[in-house]
Parts: C-alpha cells; structure tokens; sequence
C-alpha cells in the first residue's frame, strides 16, 4: 500500500456494535472517529454495495476495530438505527459540491477525524477525507453515463482537487485516477473475495424451465456498454454453430447495454437467439446455483476496478474466460483465459478451448482456487484500518 502505515498507528476509538444491515452503532454527538459512507447498503444491492457491507461487516473482526460513525445522504430514506442522515437532496448536495465546500458535513458528522466516501463522492468537511474509486469509465466516456454518475463525477473531481485522498481496488485503476484527476495521493487496497454460497438442492423454476440440463456459459453483470455483452452474444452466436446444445445465460439487470446486446440477438439464427436466455436481476440463491452449474463464465468487460464475478466463479469451481482490460488480469492472474475484449473470433475461440480441454479446464479450475484464497476482507479491513489511522493522525498534525 503506498503511503500507508503499517499495522495500526493508532486506535480510533472503542469497538463499534453491528445493527441490522452490517452497519455499525455509534453513540450520537461522540467526536473523532471515520465518517463512512453507508449509502450503498440502502436499496438493491450492487458490487459496490457487497464491497461496502464485507469491508464493516470484517472491521467488526479485528482486535482494534476503527470507531465507525455511518452516514448517509439522504433526505427522506428509511435509514438503520444509529446512521447519520446528511438531510440534503442527494442531486442538489452535488450540485453544490461540484462548485464550492457548502455544505460542509463535518459539525452534521459529528466532527470525525476522517471522512470516507466510499462510492465515489465524498463530502466537504473540515478533516482528512478519502474517496474510493472503483472504476474510471464514467471519467473517461461521460456521454455514455446517467446524469447523476456525471453530477457525481464532478464531485469527486473537485475532491480530489482540494486533497481528498483516493483509495482504488487495484493497480490498473490507480494508473487511470493518476492519468484522469492528478490526485496527490492514491492509495491501493485490493477487496476481498465474495465466496459462493451453497447452491439451493434443485434450481428456482424459472431457471429450471428456461435451462433444464443443457450446457451453459454464464455471465454475471448489469447490462451496460462496459461489460461489452454484446460482443459476447456475437462471439456466443459464432461458438454455437458447432455447439448447438450451449446455451448462454445472462443474469443481471438491464442497464444502457441492453438495447444493443437485444440488436446483437436480433442478428442471429432463430435457433441461436432462442438459446441466448436473458434472467434479468437474480437473487442470492439463483446466482449461486448458476455459478455452481455453469460450464464457463464469460466476463468480456472493457474496463473494471475489481472484479467480483472472477473470484465468485473461481471460489465455486467454475472455469473463467475474461479479457485483459482494466484490473482483470491484475485480479485473475493465470486463473482465468484471458483474451482481448474487441477480439470476437478469440472470445469464441478461448469459451470452446475450455469446454473441449478437460485438462486444461481442470487447470484453470485448480489455478482460479488458489487464487481467491489472496483475497481476504480481513486482510481489507487490516490495510484499511491502517490507513484510517495514518490519515487521521496527519490530520491532527
């Protein structure tokens, strides 16, 4: 970790006590402390939102855990007892910030020794803050982002302009905060692994009745431009003309990639587009009996900050073919086959490499196992700690 401190420099305060949600109770109107951003664990979850819930729920874990004030900006959200609401409409809050540090959280914050904005956007305030990054392809393609990931992103433009310190989940990603903002300090914090569960005995019966017991390459993620899905379904259309009893499986939500991966499909075979099965967002339970039953996962993105699926695939057995943007080969290793994301012919090529050779199959299978075991969310919550309490300390400096 750059920068950082090693072990504990410094406790934080008293041991926090976990409520419902994985969020910590603090005592209100206590001062010092992390303010942290608790506002993905509100609403359906996303990757930033497991990433947010295993990092508290394994601060809860250590010996001399940060003393944790959670917040979130809110004006009206049913919030967990013990949560600090920052009462500001979210879009007017980042209106404001984009331009000026009104308003300054900190006196609302209970006057903490360190801010962490743990999705993308920090607050104003008076002390050391810190912002995580995940991924920077709203920096880098913002024609192509929802209004409110723009009105965030010059939020954390400005942060990162007045000193806000940034915590990414990888090299990669640090190599584009540096090329994309100039920050002052970036620091690297690799996640943890989100293991598998036990798949439930038989599979839900929408899954059951549109798979049966047919082969399948799966993919796990939101449909939008960057997970480059529709170049998968090309590839896919390509594979099951000499596979014609694969199917592939697409689980997530629709996201601004679904009208063009929907073209894609329209594109193929009748037979072929018929076998391309769209399951929307899934819940626990399918996930894990997908990922269980898959032959192959498929993740083709152009740009990540981390990479979640790899290591769910990886800790569930399943054989991974992923390309070689962002921070996949820094989080795959040699777990994976990796590819080129724009090469449609070595997407088809690599899933059907796999699905012939057993043995090299068996490899990556073995391979990827090892692999999720380097990726601990005690290890996170130790590194993070760290840095908490090297930044808080320069703040009493």
């Amino acid at each position: 970790m750059a920068n950082g401190a090693n072990g504990h420099a410094m406790c934080l305060g008293r041991t926090c006590h976990p409520v419902p949600g994985t969020v910590a109770r603090v005592a209100d109107g206590v001062a010092g402390g992390v303010a942290i951003d608790v506002g993905p664990l509100i609403g359906p979850r996303t990757g930033v939102g497991a990433a947010v819930s295993h990092l508290v729920a394994a601060f809860e874990q250590l010996t001399d855990a940060p003393d944790l004030h959670p917040y979130v900006l809110s004006y009206r959200a049913e919030l967990p007892a013990g949560t600090i609401r920052l009462r500001y409409p979210a879009a007017l809050a980042h209106r404001l910030w984009a331009r000026a540090d009104h308003p300054d959280a900190t006196r609302a914050l209970g006057r903490p020794a360190l801010v962490h904005g743990t999705n993308y956007v920090v607050p104003p305030a008076r002390c050391p803050r810190l912002v995580s990054v995940y991924d920077c392809w709203f920096l880098r393609h913002p024609e192509d982002v929802h209004p409110d990931v723009a009105r965030a992103a010059a939020v954390l433009r400005r942060s990162v302009a007045r000193g806000a310190v940034v915590h990414v989940s990888s090299r990669a990603s640090a190599a584009e905060v540096h090329e994309l903002l100039s920050p002052a300090r970036v620091e690297v914090v690799h996640l943890g692994t989100i293991p598998a569960d036990p798949p439930p005995a038989a599979p839900p019966a929408a899954v059951a009745e549109r798979i049966g017991g047919q082969p399948f390459v799966l993919t796990l993620s939101t449909v939008e431009r960057r997970k480059n899905l529709h170049r998968l379904v090309d590839a896919f259309g390509r594979l099951h003309a000499v596979r014609p009893e694969l199917l592939l499986v697409i689980a997530g939500r629709d996201g601004n990639g679904t009208a063009d991966v929907d073209t894609e499909i329209l594109r193929l075979h009748a037979g072929t587009a018929a076998a391309v099965v769209r399951l929307g967002q899934v819940d626990d339970g399918t996930k894990s009996w997908l990922l269980h039953h898959a032959a192959v996962l498929a993740y083709p993105s152009l740009d990540e900050g981390f990479g979640f699926p790899l290591l769910e695939a990886m800790s569930a057995g399943v054989p991974v073919v992923a390309s070689t943007a962002g921070s996949i080969p820094e989080v795959a290793g040699d777990g994976a086959l990796l590819v080129d994301p724009h090469d449609i012919d070595g997407l088809a090529a690599a899933i059907d490499r796999v699905l012939s050779d057993d043995r090299f199959r068996d490899e990556l299978v073995s391979v990827g196992r090892a692999r999720v075991a380097q990726f601990s969310w005690a290890a996170t919550a130790e590194r993070m700690a760290a840095l908490y309490a090297s930044l808080a300390m320069e703040g009493t400096g």
